[in-house]
């Protein structure tokens, strides 16, 4: 399935949790500020990490650890990921899965089925300016938009974030994002970051003043949305 990182402790990544993050290769978007570049374009099996190995780490740390990440890429993307997911919660894990919203009907399946104790969805940016800001400019965000929906109906404990980069998101952006998850229970801004594994060499962050300003114009619709990661 295309396992490709194994972060074996973190105390953010899962909000409240002593987690493990496991990383799958593989997303449908190309966006230009990526940090995980490597794990969308580039993908090399060889790197692979065995899925019975990463299981069982898990198994030994039972009673340790309170919960798995999941991201990517974007890991709905994984056929086989239904099946881990069944494994890692036979082992008494909370799992929280990390993706861009793009297949709503697979989200749903997977937290119908009690599989997903937390979702973080990135929110790329407006509707209108989806395609552009994901690198792939005719995309329809209509998957996105009902991704939006079904979290924001409490369905399954979640957050959105937005990760801000300059030569894409502008004040009015903030304002739409804000209207259209008006009443959300957690959404945070995040600074961009060079993590000197993007897909768009060049992009640049905004100031942490201007980022407070940002999150001023969130906050009309979001009281409790927060910036994350800005020091």
């Amino acid at each position: 399935m295309n396992i490709q990182g194994l972060q074996k402790l973190t105390l953010l990544d899962y909000p409240g949790r002593v987690a493990c993050t496991v990383f799958l290769a593989g997303c449908n978007f190309r966006c230009p500020f990526c940090h995980n570049a490597s794990l969308v374009t580039h993908i090399d099996p060889a790197n692979d990490i065995p899925r019975e190995e990463v299981l069982a780490f898990l198994k030994k740390r039972q009673g340790i650890l309170d919960g798995v990440c999941i991201t990517g890429g974007e890991p709905l993307l994984s056929p086989d990921l239904e099946t881990f997911m069944d494994k890692v919660k036979e082992m008494g894990y909370l799992i929280k899965l990390d993706t861009n919203g793009s297949n709503v009907n697979r989200l749903k399946y997977l937290a119908d089925r009690k599989l997903i104790d937390y979702v973080a969805m990135d929110i790329k940016n407006i509707p209108e300016k989806y395609g552009m800001t994901i690198g792939i400019e005719d995309y329809n965000p209509e998957n996105v938009i009902r991704s939006a929906e079904y979290l924001l109906s409490g369905a399954v404990p979640y957050e959105f974030r937005t990760t801000v980069v300059r030569e894409f998101h502008k004040r009015d952006d903030f304002e739409g994002i804000g209207r259209w998850l008006k009443g959300a229970e957690k959404y945070y801004l995040q600074s961009f970051a060079d993590s000197g594994d993007v897909i768009q060499p060049g992009l640049r962050a905004y100031t942490k003043d201007i980022l407070e300003q940002a999150l001023a114009i969130v906050r009309k619709y979001i009281p409790g949305a927060e910036l994350r990661g800005v020091d």
